[in-house]
């Protein structure tokens, strides 16, 4: 039976009961009370079949995506710009292309044309020979929060710390909230996106057209939309690697795979940005390699204009699947090919020059794409055809992310209420799920064969060819268990606990001794070995642990100043994700945990006393 759907769902889980010194008693009755009462209120919702209107608070109409073609002269619909900023340095290392050094022809070229309006940025100006630089992005954001905004828009600007190399990564707010503290804005009932660009150096196009969004937001055609949602964005997350135009940070590791292990500073920035501001998208703005590759094993480019994928990894709930296809990848897909401008799903192929596969995105929890998933929130990736070509066609490659962009702020925008009903009824089944039924450890892709559209590099005519696919829609359960009630860490596991927290997790400190009934894990087998994505090897620069185990059911001692960290909160599928050690990315296959014996499956209902960890 349809019911419908609860409102109200708790943002954070907290099963304290009013106890002096900030400690509280769990016992089993009441703990087992909460799950059932959880259960009881999480019947399936109905699922919207059309986005309500929009319900702009003054009258102005959701506006249409920048780059719709408009009647007379062609004109960039983007306002006059900002003042010019002040002379600053520009990289060593020019960032051009022309068809002379280019791995294809003129009539490859000719399928690419730019679009009937032009962006401004300080790296898109005419004779520019490199990108805006980290200053510029500072300044441009400055210059948006400083200027007075239309219709009680409120903009300022983030600093989340310094990148490996002392360089500032700014992030802009845009709200009609009266200031941009996330309490404010969560007190204010919109829903916050937030959008990320440049988390590789080498790919460019996603932080110039983050630039012409954030003003297009803040005075421009996009600030109606502020009426139903907030926007937070970080325009270059890895500004390191795109001053060296290099496609990972300062320290060679890839940020994008470093978003469960935040060994990085640049990912930690945006883990505790997402953990404070709680967004219900996060779009996540690249590039792909049009040759390389693709031209090595086929001989032949990649077609396509923008390639598209949203959250694919264990335990991400089916109805953020749902919103992620039906109220975003379709309406972007029909938004981009109103713009001319052709989609495919992301895909890319390994280094292995004899392995023709081709793979959509990993299923791995590393990436951001798939940890927000898990942080339930609607997660997407843009790609559009930059790396290796340089300048050429940044115009068209600006146009096809802000086109992306638009399309999702305006489905946010059109779905916000549905949007919250959502994130409520997951977040109360991801609770309800503590103690009971079973949980994903590790998936894998799905082989599948696809009619691949590319490109021939000599004549410029599409060339389709039969590929073996690894889908990431389709996944299959390689391994997975019984879901327990939480997991125990040793207090000498205090990294993986400050990681937790830095993703949003509550983590318990256990404030009187005691004992737990635990599944334990026991090492039959090991081996050294690197963590691998789609591609192959990752360049992170150390091993990890392949380690496999078997469970052993006993009653374990834990002690004061151990750590307690419980599954009936909305965050828990990250925390299988990080604790389950026969994973590549689990905290202890890259030694955040040190010993197997530092951590176990707490299998019953705890009755000790807790403190929040510190």
């Amino acid at each position: 039976m349809t019911m419908p759907l609860p409102h109200g769902a708790p943002a954070h889980h907290d099963p304290r009961t009013p106890q002096a010194h900030g400690r509280w008693l769990l016992l089993p009755a009441l703990l087992a009370a909460a799950v059932l009462a959880a259960c009881s209120s999480t019947p399936l919702p109905p699922w919207p079949a059309k986005a309500p209107a929009p319900q702009p608070t003054r009258a102005a109409p959701v506006p249409p995506p920048l780059g719709t073609p408009q009647p007379g002269p062609v004109a960039s619909p983007v306002p006059a710009p900002l003042p010019a900023p002040r002379a600053v340095a520009m990289p060593t290392a020019p960032q051009v292309g022309t068809l002379q050094d280019l791995p294809y022809s003129a009539a490859v070229a000719a399928r690419f044309p730019d679009p009937a309006i032009r962006y401004s940025t300080p790296g898109l100006a005419d004779n520019r020979r490199a990108f805006t630089t980290n200053a510029e992005v500072g300044q441009w954001l400055d210059q948006l929060a400083r200027t007075p905004a239309p219709g009680g828009t409120v903009a300022g600007v983030l600093q989340l710390g310094p990148s490996q190399r002392g360089t500032p990564i700014p992030a802009l707010v845009l709200t009609r909230a009266r200031d941009i503290h996330p309490d404010t804005l969560m007190a204010g009932k919109r829903p916050t996106v937030l959008l990320i660009g440049q988390q590789h150096g080498d790919e460019p196009a996603g932080s110039e057209a983050l630039l012409v969004v954030a003003q297009e937001l803040a005075h421009g055609l996009l600030e109606p939309l502020l009426d139903q949602i907030n926007v937070v964005i970080v325009p270059r997350a890895n500004p390191d690697g795109a001053e060296a135009g290099t496609r990972a940070t300062a320290n060679g590791v890839d940020m994008n795979r470093d978003h469960l292990l935040l060994s990085t500073p640049e990912a930690r920035a945006l883990a505790v940005l997402a953990r404070d501001y709680r967004p219900i998208l996060v779009l996540d703005a690249h590039e792909f390699t049009v040759a390389g590759r693709y031209l090595q094993k086929f001989n032949a480019l990649q077609r396509h204009d923008a390639l598209l994928q949203y959250a694919t990894t264990g335990n991400v709930h089916e109805f953020l699947t749902k919103a992620s296809k039906e109220w975003y990848h379709e309406p972007m897909v029909r938004t981009l090919k109103a713009q001319n401008l052709s989609t495919e799903w992301y895909h890319t192929t390994s280094t292995r020059p004899d392995d023709l596969r081709m793979s959509m995105g990993g299923v791995q929890p590393d990436t951001g794409r798939n940890v927000n998933g898990l942080k339930n929130a609607v997660s997407l990736l843009v790609e559009t055809r930059g790396i290796g070509i340089g300048r050429t066609h940044i115009q068209r490659r600006v146009h096809t992310q802000i086109t992306a962009i638009t399309s999702a702020l305006r489905s946010t925008a059109e779905r916000a209420a549905s949007l919250e009903q959502v994130r409520s009824f997951v977040a109360r089944d991801t609770i309800a799920k503590a103690c009971r039924d079973q949980t994903v450890v590790e998936a894998a892709q799905t082989p599948e064969q696809h009619d691949l559209t590319m490109l021939d590099p000599e004549t410029g005519a599409d060339r389709v060819l039969r590929v073996d696919w690894n889908s990431s829609l389709k996944l299959r359960t390689l391994k997975q268990r019984a879901r327990p009630c939480g997991y125990w860490l040793a207090a000498e596991a205090g990294a993986a606990v400050e990681r937790l927290k830095l993703l949003g997790l509550q983590v318990l400190r256990v404030a009187e001794p005691g004992s737990l009934l635990a599944d334990t894990y026991q090492e039959t087998a090991r081996e050294t070995g690197s963590r691998q994505d789609v591609r192959g090897p990752m360049a992170d620069g150390g091993g990890i642990v392949r380690a496999q185990v078997a469970l052993v059911r006993s009653a374990i001692d834990v002690p004061a100043g151990s750590y307690y960290v419980p599954l009936n909160q909305t965050l828990a599928n990250l925390a299988v994700a990080a604790l389950e050690p026969d994973t590549q990315n689990s905290y202890f296959a890259n030694r955040v945990i040190e010993r197997l014996e530092d951590s176990a499956r707490i299998m019953g209902t705890p009755s000790l006393v807790f403190e929040e960890a510190q």
